[in-house]
């Protein structure tokens, strides 16, 4: 058994088959192919598309699915994401831009900051982010995370992602990272993320972007309205050495050869020690919980599946528009679903619904992704040379979004 079975399958003895039947006898596919069949209109080689209703407990859902088969050698997956961390961009630019001929929005993100008047939202995801090989930021507390709760056993540092072997996998991704001076080592508690745990220290890099860093300092490891810090402390470090310091997080984007450490609380406190010339080191890396192949790329959400099993207290009551990913075919086989969110279709899916129905389309594993208004899928269309947006938004238009799963597929 390994560690993301051990951790997923407490009380799972108890919980899995009231949760599975649950889900089961409420959901039923209509029209689409067995799992694992060829099916659906072809995309790209290795790519295809399709779409069905689901009967689901409280009404038509309709489901659009790309089926990716990274057995191909023409197909490859990578994060769409629109140049920052701290940006917002729809899935079909995104795609565009990158040249991807499909992809799902990915991550929940930072969308509002209506508990902090004046503090603005920096549109920046939840979890970790690795993209090219390269990682992007780390999680946020769990408390300070958008979206709905989590289910037990899981965490903000939960992941989908493929590997450098080319197979897809769900893991968790934790920060490993150290700030040394001449006077000893300090933790790095964050990197490029919305919320810094309360008496850190984050560093923040030019992918960041341009938006204030006030946002870091604000809410606490357990809840995202409590009021922002009113200790904070900022450094700028260029070429290994301090060349400013402020009493609050700053704005504007950060040249390539800078990071800017932002300290709440006890981390304000030590940061305020440095001087500028000093000598610091700032260093970092995303650490896998699991897997020793390195994430090609990886963004965050939550696991729903795993070995086939439903985790257990998935909620089974409230429906919504979703997007999830399932992992099939020991990772070499990917399913991406988008619900449609027009208003026949609006009730959706619980996230209970949601594991069953990854389930009976042959996911072993799956993970669900922002919903709402958020999910979106596109894809190209036949002879097109660009995607197009395959289900209907709920919120009537494509959503910005922070990323998404890029499908790329070489001609």
């Amino acid at each position: 058994m390994t560690r993301r079975q051990k951790r997923f399958g407490t009380a799972r003895a108890a919980l899995t088959l009231l949760t599975a039947l649950g889900a089961l006898a409420g959901t039923a596919l209509v029209g689409a192919a067995p799992a694992g069949a060829a099916q659906g209109t072809p995309v790209a080689p290795g790519v295809s598309y399709d779409e069905f209703d689901i009967a689901a407990a409280r009404g038509t859902a309709h489901a659009h699915v790309l089926t990716v088969n990274l057995r191909n050698p023409r197909v490859r997956l990578d994060l769409l994401h629109p140049g920052a961390v701290a940006a917002r961009a729809t899935v079909s630019q995104q795609a565009i831009a990158q040249g991807a001929v499909a992809g799902v929005n990915g991550d929940f993100f930072n969308i509002s900051e209506a508990q902090h008047p004046g503090v603005q939202a920096t549109g920046a995801s939840v979890g970790p982010a690795i993209a090219r090989g390269r990682a992007l930021k780390g999680a946020v507390p769990n408390g300070q995370r958008f979206g709905p709760a989590l289910p037990p056993g899981t965490s903000t540092e939960d992941v989908f992602g493929l590997g450098v072997d080319r197979r897809a996998r769900l893991d968790g991704l934790s920060l490993d990272g150290s700030i040394r001076t001449p006077e000893g080592r300090l933790p790095l508690r964050g990197l490029n993320q919305y919320a810094l745990p309360v008496g850190s220290i984050g560093a923040f890099t030019a992918k960041w972007g341009s938006v204030s860093r006030v946002r870091a300092t604000c809410g606490t490891d357990e809840d995202r309205a409590a009021p922002c810090s009113t200790d904070t402390y900022e450094v700028a470090v260029r070429g290994g050495r301090v060349v400013s310091t402020a009493d609050a997080p700053g704005s504007g984007p950060i040249a390539a050869d800078t990071t800017v450490l932002v300290g709440r609380e006890a981390g304000a406190q030590q940061l305020r020690k440095f001087f500028e010339g000093e000598r610091v080191t700032v260093r970092h890396r995303l650490v896998a919980s699991e897997s020793r192949v390195p994430f090609r790329f990886a963004l965050g959400g939550y696991p729903v599946l795993d070995d086939g099993q439903p985790l257990p207290g998935l909620d089974n009551r409230s429906s919504a528009v979703r997007t999830a990913v399932g992992i099939a075919d020991n990772g070499r086989r990917l399913l991406l679903l988008a619900l449609d969110g027009a208003p026949e279709y609006r009730t959706g899916l619980t996230i209970a619904e949601v594991a069953s129905v990854m389930r009976e389309l042959g996911s072993a594993d799956a993970f669900s992704l922002d919903g709402g208004g958020s999910s979106t899928l596109v894809a190209r269309a036949p002879g097109a040379g660009a995607v197009s947006v395959r289900n209907h938004p709920s919120d009537g238009v494509e959503r910005p979004v922070p990323n998404g799963i890029g499908v790329f597929s070489a001609p």
